[in-house]
């Protein structure tokens, strides 16, 4: 899983997945859900981020990492 922020267009795109989005449905304005052909959500966008998410923290909880690498802007 990865989050991607874009502040160039303040948009925030989670990828639950490596593979394609085949199907995209909007389901708030500006959040749209990403499917794959076998309709599993590959990822969400949420665009103009900053105003629907609070940015200051982010905290997980019990997450079964493998592997972590957070990049600071």
């Amino acid at each position: 899983m990865k989050l991607n922020y874009y502040q160039d267009t303040d948009s925030l795109y989670i990828d639950f997945s490596e593979k394609v989005s085949v199907d995209s449905y909007e389901v708030l304005e500006g959040i749209v859900i990403d499917y794959d052909e076998n309709k599993d959500i590959v990822g969400i966008d949420i665009d103009n981020a900053s105003r629907k998410i609070e940015f200051k923290n982010l905290t997980l909880n019990r997450l079964p990492f493998q592997n972590q690498l957070i990049i600071s802007a």
